[in-house]
Parts: C-alpha cells; sequence; structure tokens
C-alpha cells in the first residue's frame, strides 16, 4: 500500500506529458507511416498520383484551409496587453502601529456622538493579533487627528493624493503622454463625489474631450478585476493600438466606523489606504504582460451572498461596512463557480481529463464514494495573487488550491505591509513577486479577487518582459521580506 502514491508519482508525469501532447504523440507515428508508405511507392508513382488530381480538387485542398485561417484572424478578439503598472507608495509620515491605531481608538470614544467602549478595543487588539497585518500599514493623513476628519474636503485630499501618485509613477514609466489615453476607468466603491473621479483625473491631466470614461462605485475588493475586463472590452472596439488607463482604490477617510457592532469593527482593523494605475493597449510595443482571460462570477441573486459585504448604519445610526459571519463560506462557493468557468480556459488537457473522468464516476456512482477530483492549478499557472483580503482569505484559498507556501507569499507580505487595500491589493503582490526577480518570460499569473455583491473575479496574464528593477512600492522594503508572520502576533 504504501508503494501506491509514489507509483502514481512516477505514473503521474508520464500521463500529462502523453495528453498534454497528445497531438504530437498521435502526429508523429502517422508521419513515420506516411513517410515509410511514400518510400515503398517510389517517386514515379507519387507524381503519376498527383498528375492525376484534378486541377478544382488542388485549388481547394489549397484555398479553403487559407480562407479559413485568414477568416480566424479577422473574427477573433484583439490580444490586450498590460504595458506597466505603478502602485501607491505610502509615506511614512501616515504610518499607523498597532500602539498607535489602538490608542488613537482608544481617544475616539470619547468623542460626542462616538460608542466605541473598551470591550470594542478588547476586540479590535485582539483581531489585530491575528490579523496578518504589520506595523507598517498606513491609514489616510485626515485619520490622523483626534477626532478623525470624515468630510468631502478630507476625502477628496485622500483620492488626489493616491490617484495622482500612481498615475504620475505610470506616466513617468511608460513616458506616455495624457493625450494618448483613449479609454479611463476608474474603480472606488465607498467613495463616489460628484463630479467624478474620472473628471478629476481628466481635469488634472488635460485629458482629451473625447476619452472615453467610467466611474464604478459599490463593486467592492474585485473591483479592479471588473474594471480590466470593462477596459478590454472598449478596446476591442477602439482603433488599433489605442490606450486604456485603468486606475483602482479604495477611499478610506469617509468610512471609519465610530459604533461597537463588532462585524463592523473588522474594516477598521483590516483597510489601509492604496491605490494602482495599470495602462492596457491592443499594440504589443513595450509591453510587459498578455491578458489572456478575465471571468467574473457573480452570486448575488442569493440573499446570503448579496448581504454578506453590507453597507449599513447600527442601531445607533453609525454608518460602516458588515461582514457576514457567513462570509468565508460565500467566498468559498464562488470560488468554486469561478474555478468552474476559468478550469477549461487555462487548464492543460491531463487535468481537464481527470476532472471530467472523477465527475462522470460521481454520477455514476454515489458521491460519497468517489472523491470530487481537485484541479491542479500549479499546471496552468507558476505565480498566484490572491486578494490580500485578510489572514483567513488567504489560509482558506491555499487550503482549496493546494497551493505551497511560496505560492501565496505575495498575497501573505502584502497584507503585512500595506493591510488590506481592497481593489488595488493585487496589483502590490503582483509588485511582490517581480520586485523578489521571480518573474519570467513565459510565466502565467493568476488573480483572484473578491468583493461585495458577491463576486469573485479571475483574471490571467503572461508574462512578456518581466520588470528590470525593484522600483515601485517595495523598493523601500523589499531586502527585509519575507518576514515570519506569527500565528498570534504579542507586543
Amino acid at each position: 500500500m504504501s508503494s501506491s502514491p509514489q507509483l502514481m508519482k512516477r505514473v503521474k508525469p508520464v500521463y500529462q506529458y502523453v495528453v498534454n501532447n497528445f497531438v504530437v504523440v498521435l502526429a508523429v507515428p502517422l508521419a513515420v507511416a506516411g513517410i515509410v508508405s511514400a518510400a515503398r511507392v517510389g517517386p514515379d508513382e507519387l507524381l503519376e498520383r498527383a498528375r492525376a488530381l484534378r486541377p478544382v480538387h488542388v485549388f481547394l485542398a489549397a484555398f479553403l484551409p487559407a480562407a479559413v485561417a485568414v477568416l480566424y484572424l479577422m473574427m477573433r478578439p484583439r490580444s490586450v496587453y498590460l504595458v506597466d503598472y505603478a502602485c501607491f507608495r505610502t509615506k511614512p509620515s501616515c504610518r499607523v502601529p498597532f500602539g498607535t491605531f489602538l490608542e488613537h481608538a482608544k481617544l475616539v470614544t470619547y468623542i460626542e456622538g462616538a460608542s466605541i467602549d473598551e470591550r470594542s478595543i478588547r476586540f479590535m487588539t485582539r483581531l489585530l493579533e491575528r490579523s496578518g497585518l504589520g506595523e507598517e500599514t498606513c491609514l489616510p493623513p485626515a485619520h490622523h487627528y483626534i477626532p478623525p476628519y470624515r468630510n468631502m474636503e478630507a476625502s477628496r485630499e485622500e483620492v488626489e493624493l493616491v490617484i495622482f501618485s500612481a498615475i504620475d509613477d505610470l506616466l513617468a514609466k511608460t513616458g506616455i503622454s495624457p493625450d494618448a489615453i483613449d479609454i479611463l476607468v476608474v474603480n472606488c466603491s465607498l467613495f463616489a463625489p460628484v463630479p467624478s473621479f474620472t473628471d478629476m483625473i481628466i481635469r488634472k491631466y488635460k485629458m482629451r474631450s473625447d476619452v472615453r470614461n467610467v466611474h464604478l462605485s459599490g463593486m467592492g475588493c474585485s473591483a479592479g478585476l471588473i474594471s480590466v475586463g470593462l477596459a478590454r472590452n472598449f478596446l476591442q472596439v477602439a482603433p488599433r493600438g489605442a490606450h486604456a488607463l485603468v486606475v483602482s482604490t479604495e477611499t478610506i477617510t469617509p468610512n471609519y466606523y465610530v459604533g461597537k457592532e463588532r462585524a463592523m469593527l473588522l474594516p477598521n482593523c483590516l483597510f489601509r489606504m492604496g491605490g494602482a494605475a495599470a495602462l492596457l493597449s491592443t499594440s504589443r510595443a513595450k509591453a510587459r504582460f498578455r491578458l489572456s482571460r478575465v471571468v467574473r462570477t457573480l452570486t448575488g441573486a442569493q440573499d446570503g451572498a448579496y448581504r454578506c459585504v453590507f453597507q449599513e448604519e447600527d442601531a445607533e445610526g453609525h454608518r460602516g461596512i458588515n461582514l457576514s459571519k457567513d462570509l468565508m463560506t460565500i467566498a468559498g462557493d464562488a470560488l468554486k463557480a469561478n474555478i468552474t468557468a476559468i478550469g477549461p480556459l487555462v487548464l492543460p488537457a491531463s487535468e481537464q481529463l481527470l476532472f471530467a473522468l472523477s465527475f462522470i464516476a460521481r454520477r455514476v456512482f454515489s458521491n460519497t464514494r468517489v472523491k470530487p477530483y481537485l484541479p491542479d492549478f500549479r499546471m496552468a499557472f507558476e505565480h498566484f495573487c490572491i486578494h490580500a483580503g485578510g489572514r483567513a482569505v488567504i489560509d482558506e484559498l491555499q487550503s482549496s488550491l493546494g497551493l505551497s507556501d511560496e505560492h501565496v507569499e505575495a498575497s501573505r507580505m502584502a497584507l503585512h505591509r500595506f493591510g488590506n487595500t481592497s481593489s488595488s491589493s493585487l496589483w502590490y503582490e503582483l509588485a511582490y513577486i517581480e520586485a523578489k526577480g521571480r518573474m519570467r518570460k513565459g510565466d502565467r499569473v493568476w488573480m483572484i479577487g473578491f468583493g461585495s455583491g458577491f463576486k469573485c473575479n479571475s483574471a490571467a496574464w503572461e508574462c512578456i518582459q518581466p520588470a528590470r528593477d525593484a522600483h515601485g512600492p517595495w523598493a523601500e522594503s523589499i531586502c527585509r521580506y519575507p518576514v515570519y508572520i506569527p500565528e498570534v502576533l504579542k507586543h
């Protein structure tokens, strides 16, 4: 019995090679047989048979494959590329160590109208100790005041600080002029002022009057990949070589919760300031990644999924985000649905065949007798960027997908260094992988995002040109990472 697993380990690589290269494995013997048959017939007889063919048959044999190939090239969707991306670099003056955060929360208890009490402080202390966040995460300047500013002016100042800094870095890296941007997509879930974020950006950078622009709100932490998918769709109908600027952020300033509902105190402890800007194009020139797939899964038709991340007021009228205790279960169901959709698009034939056989066996026999086969996504991707929503989210996905500690290292380190930066967290994780020098040409990356609604969205990328250096959000700290993150951080 002990030799059975070892035998499977030896047989599986052979099985994978045969199935994944089935066409080659089948074509080589057929080609050899054809060559041997032709050699036996002789060149004179082959020439005689060729002369016997009717001209119309020769024409159709040459024309039809060429026509099909041309038609396919004309009708297939255009490839979309990531030219480059940039993340907001947090400032030391915005740093919030645990001690500072908790002391600040205690002082907020004395503000008129606030209802945070000592019991809430103890709860947030326990949560922070188990959160996976480090001592260098940042909150916007408005949250460093007593009481914290939550007005419109302070919120706009955070927006301008984060997104303008990220866009400035991106334009400097790519050398592109704002006039060359044809499409602008911005996402921020909890702050949607008038004029919109896109209007702010167009005014700041004096963009063209005909730039197509969209501001997405209320879409949660997975909105970054929704924005990428929307920009891709715009690029499909735009002139070839068009550029799309995608900006992802979450504004923390107006969303500080001062009540005592535990489910609504969680965002205070986990969410931190951050943002990212990415430039997409249908031109391969200077591109660094190719967008392979975008797959979106929405489970909002179910009441539990719809309400598991819900903005509301508590009994005392304090507004905040309520995170349901069933969040992880709902996220797991959404992930399964997303895996079912993206699996056939990215998995090699060997994994798809095993999954299909498992599915058939479970239908033929009782479900309890045959365990479902979980495809090995490590066969499809070299790198994984899992939304850094919290330690529990990363742990659950690592277990569900059978990933190693190195596969989820980028997610854990991004959570530790920057906290949950919402929709931009995936870009901080990609920047970590590149800063560590682990990205290679041809490597495939799987981004997985979760958000309110409830949504699970995926994007698959293929690396064309890795980063030449570690410049970016990790420039000053990459040398210290990875770090050990204990189950409970005592300080």
